[in-house]
C-alpha cells in the first residue's frame, strides 16, 4: 500500500512539476526575468540525482532502525484521521528542527549548503538536493516511530511535503493572502533562500510556517521601500563552480579552518560545530553578527541623517 502510494506521488508529480516549470519559464521570459540558465539547472538535476541515489542505496539501513524502533513504540493511535493529522504535524516539526540544525552547525551546513548556493530562484532550486543528508536525516524521525507511526508512512508524509517544498521556490507568486498565516509560501521561502543578512536563517518550515513562528525564526518579506531587494545565493559565492566544488566546497574549507596549527581544541571544535561562519580571529562572521553589524550601520546612517536634518 505505502509503495503504492510513492508510486501515484511520483505519477502526480512529474507532470505537475513539467508543467509548473515549463509555465515559469514561459513567463519568466515573457517579462524578460532571467530565472534560468542551463548551467544551474544542469547543477540541480546533478544534485537531486546524487541525493536520490545516496537515498535508495540507505533506505533499507534506516528502515531497518525506524522499524525497530516502530516495534518499540509507547504510543498507539485508535482512529485513523487522528493518524494521519498527527503524523502530518510532528514529521513537519521534525523537519523545521532537521532544516534549522542544518543552518546553525557548520558541520551539516556543510552538508545543506548545496541547496543554497544557487543564484536562482526557480522551482528546479527546489530540485537542489542537500546531498548527504540522507545518511542522518531519519535520526529525527525516530521519536516518530517510537510515537507508534509505522516507517514507510513517515516516509511517505515526508514526500508529500517535500513536493509542496518544490512548488515554494519561484519568485512569480507574490503574497497567498490568508494562507501566509500558516503555510510556508513562496514568499516565506524568498526569504529563506535570501542571502541578506537580515533573511539568513529564518523561515525554516517545509510545509507549515507555525513552527518558525512559535520559535522565533520567522521573518516576512519587506517591500524593497522597507529593505533592500533579496539577494539570492551565498553571503560568499563559490569561487570555481564544479561538479566537486558545489559539493565539496565547504567540507574542504571546513577541513582547512580545522587543521589551523595556531588554534585549540576549542576552536576546532567551533569549527566544526558551531555557527557557519563563525571564527576564532573575527575573519569572518555568522549570520547574527551579520545583521548586528547591518543594523548598526542602518543606526549610523540614521543618526546621520537626523543630524543633518537638524541643522536644516
Amino acid at each position: 500500500m505505502n509503495s503504492l502510494r510513492e508510486q501515484i506521488l511520483i505519477l502526480t508529480g512529474t507532470p505537475v512539476y513539467a508543467i509548473i516549470i515549463g509555465l515559469e519559464l514561459v513567463l519568466s521570459n515573457y517579462h524578460h526575468r532571467k530565472s534560468y540558465s542551463w548551467k544551474d539547472t544542469a547543477a540541480n538535476v546533478y544534485l537531486m540525482l546524487l541525493n536520490a541515489a545516496l537515498d535508495l542505496l540507505f533506505r533499507g539501513a534506516y528502515l531497518v532502525i525506524l522499524d525497530y524502533c516502530y516495534r518499540h513504540h509507547i504510543f498507539s493511535f485508535s482512529h485513523v484521521v487522528v493518524y494521519w493529522v498527527m503524523l502530518l504535524l510532528l514529521e513537519d516539526c521534525m523537519y523545521y528542527w532537521l532544516h534549522r540544525f542544518d543552518h546553525e552547525v557548520r558541520f551539516f551546513w556543510a552538508v545543506h549548503v548545496t541547496h543554497h548556493s544557487s543564484e536562482y530562484f526557480n522551482f528546479t532550486v527546489g530540485f537542489r538536493s542537500s546531498v548527504f543528508q540522507p545518511f542522518y536525516r531519519f535520526l529525527y524521525f525516530i521519536p516518530l516511530a517510537l510515537m507508534g507511526f509505522k516507517p514507510l508512512d513517515i516516509l511517505f508524509i515526508y514526500a508529500a511535503t517535500q513536493i509542496w517544498g518544490v512548488f515554494v521556490h519561484t519568485k512569480l507568486i507574490n503574497k497567498m493572502g490568508w494562507l501566509e498565516f500558516f503555510l510556508v509560501t513562496p514568499s516565506h521561502h524568498r526569504v529563506h533562500h535570501a542571502s541578506n543578512a537580515k533573511y539568513l536563517d529564518k523561515n525554516m518550515g517545509m510545509f507549515l510556517i507555525i513552527w518558525d513562528k512559535m520559535f522565533g525564526t520567522f521573518q516576512p518579506e519587506l517591500t524593497e521601500e522597507e529593505y533592500q531587494p533579496i539577494r539570492f545565493g551565498l553571503t560568499k559565492p563559490i569561487e570555481k563552480e564544479t561538479p566537486l566544488t558545489i559539493v565539496f566546497h565547504e567540507w574542504n574549507q571546513m577541513w582547512k579552518d580545522v587543521s589551523r596549527k595556531d588554534i585549540g581544541i576549542k576552536e576546532k571544535w567551533h569549527y566544526l560545530f558551531g555557527p557557519p561562519g563563525w571564527s576564532h580571529d573575527g575573519s569572518r562572521l555568522t549570520s547574527e553578527e551579520m545583521r548586528a553589524e547591518e543594523e548598526g550601520q542602518l543606526g549610523t546612517e540614521l543618526g546621520e541623517l537626523q543630524a543633518a536634518s537638524r541643522k536644516l
